[in-house]
């Protein structure tokens, strides 16, 4: 169907919203919720069923149609579900999914025939089973048979679905449609141009208040040239031409001042309008955060069962904002992380209780909204990490000297643990990233213009806080004039901004650097870094941007601050490629262009001026500019005694001074 979602698109969005009901619900069900929820449960597969019925997925109708009987017998008291009946009705909602997934692929459903035919006949049998086989209810068997092997299918069963609301299919299809990224992305920079033009009527609105005080003061002047002619000897033709000529200028001075004021209405409300229009765009891009999060309860549930550890596991903020395309980069990072608490930092029932815990475990994931950006924060309970262990693996793998490890705050040996192939332990498990650290979750941090910390507590457990903007499309920054052009910083990967007084200014090794705090700051000149002409600055302070983590950082030298902006995201044609120490672009309200920088790249830009040794001084800018500004003389003689006391003369009056040997060397030098 051209433009259309077929029948089976359709049942398939519906089987992921009822999918994501029914894993929920059982969820819950298992943590003591009421019995309201049985009734939910029973409604989202009764649903299931007739959606499958409809498109005519018979094995969906069978899955569907036993879970229902297995919730009405719940409902009635004839059965009590219990731990591994909820396993069942979780594989069971894991092999709808699958039957949704492949609906219409003949061939796929004939190959899983028979495992449908055996959990339908398991789903009948609930009350049979025994509620007391631990081995069997701790370890979740394959919920849905995987064509790309039975870890990445283990892996696909416990994603959530990408984008289900949490109400009925019916609503679903009244109340939203969908809309490609790319549309949303047209309609965010539409929305920015029509801001900027709606700024452009701001000063012409300033100039016609130039034009009517020019007016007010031929009015003056005529006023003063009718006192003056106050004459019984002035013709009296004069005096009417005048006194017309004023009343026409008091017409023109009234219906000025009312266009005026019309025109400033109209800048008001059009300004009020772009900038309402830019709101709902961004707010269009928006999605709760419980849309990107949704199975991570069933996948902690599984694991924890699997490592037979008790977890409770709890998510906060699941109404927060956030940006979809930060949304779904999310869920990588989120889903490392919590896997290796589950691994490496919860503990056992039997070591919580040796160690004075209670045998559940607390496992933490929380979102919100903190001055200005997105806080992702996720906490365990458990054991911890072992600073003392984490030095000795640090300077056992040569990263930094025995001595210099020790000097390491906290703070500092945290940084080591996102280092790519960076490792606390020595063997690999398949849960907890299979031996992949977490330089996963900070290379996608950083991608998104963000920060993330670690905080560990020795036998009381480990905090990750993840620091992002709150949307994509549009960037806090600030703003910097580097070469006469305005340039942006992201916010949030700013260390620091300051001004340093020059006197501050230190050098090792033909280097510059300031101290920031404890620590030697390598500084570099932004206008070296972007290859720009400036004209440099005499004054007693310069503006610095210190950017970069702990063990790379550096201090960027601008022309000057000019103040902190909310701007549009444009990305450049990607006909350009990658473009050096830029990343983006976007428009100041004035209609001028502006470009978002690249921290990454800058910081390796400056590695590779610091590592050849090219780096320049503050201040050489400014000397080069004044020498460019010296005058210029030729010297013209075919003495080269006299040549060379001229020229030396000149030079100490400070002139720029060239020589040529003779006049013909003289008029070729004048002409190039």
């Amino acid at each position: 169907m051209s433009g259309e979602f077929s029948m089976l698109d359709l049942f398939r969005t519906e089987a992921e919203t009822q999918a994501a009901t029914l894993n929920e619900g059982l969820l819950a069900l298992e943590n003591g919720a009421s019995a309201e929820v049985l009734e939910s449960l029973m409604r989202a597969a009764h649903s299931m069923k007739g959606a499958a019925r409809m498109v005519d997925v018979e094995p969906a109708v069978r899955v569907a149609h036993a879970m229902e009987d297995a919730f009405v017998a719940a409902q009635k008291g004839e059965l009590v579900l219990e731990a591994t009946h909820i396993d069942e009705l979780l594989k069971a909602t894991d092999l709808l999914s699958g039957i949704a997934e492949h609906a219409g692929d003949a061939a796929w459903l004939d190959q899983q025939a028979a495992a449908i035919d055996q959990a339908v006949e398991r789903l009948r049998n609930l009350e049979s089973l025994d509620t007391r086989r631990g081995d069997e209810a701790a370890s979740p068997g394959p919920a849905v048979p995987s064509e790309t092997g039975d870890d990445e299918g283990a892996e696909a069963a416990s994603e959530p679905p990408a984008e289900a609301p949490p109400q009925p299919a019916a609503r679903v299809q009244d109340n939203a449609i969908r809309v490609s990224a790319e549309a949303l992305n047209r309609l965010m920079g539409l929305a920015g141009e029509v801001q900027v033009e709606a700024r452009w009527l701001r000063p012409f609105a300033e100039s016609l208040q130039q034009v009517k005080f020019r007016q007010t003061e031929l009015i003056g002047l005529l006023d003063r040239l009718r006192d003056m002619l106050d004459n019984p000897r002035v013709d009296d033709y004069v005096k009417t031409v005048l006194i017309e000529a004023l009343h026409k200028a008091g017409h023109c001075r009234q219906a000025l001042s009312e266009r005026l004021s019309e025109l400033e209405e109209f800048d008001r409300r059009s300004h009020n309008l772009a900038q309402r229009l830019k709101h709902e765009v961004v707010a269009s891009r928006m999605r709760p955060f419980a849309d990107g999060v949704r199975g991570l309860q069933r996948m902690v549930r599984d694991i924890a069962r699997e490592l037979g550890k008790q977890v409770q596991f709890e998510i906060e903020g699941l109404n927060t904002q956030v940006d979809r395309d930060i949304l779904e980069k999310l869920e990588a990072p989120i889903n490392h992380l919590l896997r290796n608490a589950l691994d490496h930092g919860l503990e056992t029932p039997e070591e919580r209780r040796a160690a004075g815990k209670p045998e559940q475990a607390r496992l933490r994931l929380a979102a919100m909204h903190s001055s200005g950006m997105l806080s992702i924060v996720v906490e365990d309970d458990g054991r911890g990490m072992d600073l003392e262990v984490l030095r000795r693996k640090i300077v056992e793998r040569k990263m930094v000297s025995e001595e210099m490890a020790r000097d390491l705050s906290e703070a500092e040996l945290m940084d080591f643990i996102f280092l790519p192939g960076f490792s606390t332990r020595d063997q690999v498990t398949e849960i907890s990233g299979r031996g992949v650290g977490l330089d996963v979750v900070h290379s996608v941090v950083q991608e998104m213009h963000g920060v993330v910390h670690a905080h560990a507590e020795p036998g009381r457990g480990m905090r990750f806080h993840m620091q992002l903007p709150l949307t994509l499309s549009v960037m806090r920054s600030l703003m910097v004039e580097i070469g006469g052009e305005p340039y942006a910083f992201p916010l949030a990967q700013i260390h620091r901004s300051l001004k340093l007084p020059r006197g501050a200014i230190e050098t090792m090794e033909g280097r510059q650097y300031f101290t920031l705090g404890n620590q030697h700051v390598g500084l570099v000149d932004a206008c070296q870094l972007l290859e720009l002409e400036g004209a440099g600055t005499d004054n007693d302070e310069i503006c610095v941007v210190v950017l970069g983590e702990r063990m790379d950082r550096y201090g960027f030298v601008v022309d000057g601050f000019l103040g902190e902006k909310s701007l549009a995201v444009l990305p450049l044609d990607p006909r350009l490629g990658k473009v050096r120490d830029v990343a983006a672009a976007s428009i100041l309200e004035n209609g001028d262009p502006c470009l978002i920088l690249d921290v990454e790249d800058m910081l390796r830009s400056a590695d590779l001026l610091v590592s050849g040794s090219r780096l320049q001084r503050i201040g050489d800018r400014a000397a080069r500019q004044e020498e460019k500004a010296r005058k210029r003389i030729l010297v013209v003689d075919d003495s080269i005694t006299v040549r060379e006391v001229e020229r030396n003369m000149l030079a100490n009056r400070g002139y720029e001074v060239e020589v040529a040997v003779d006049g013909m060397d003289g008029w070729n030098a004048v002409r190039t």
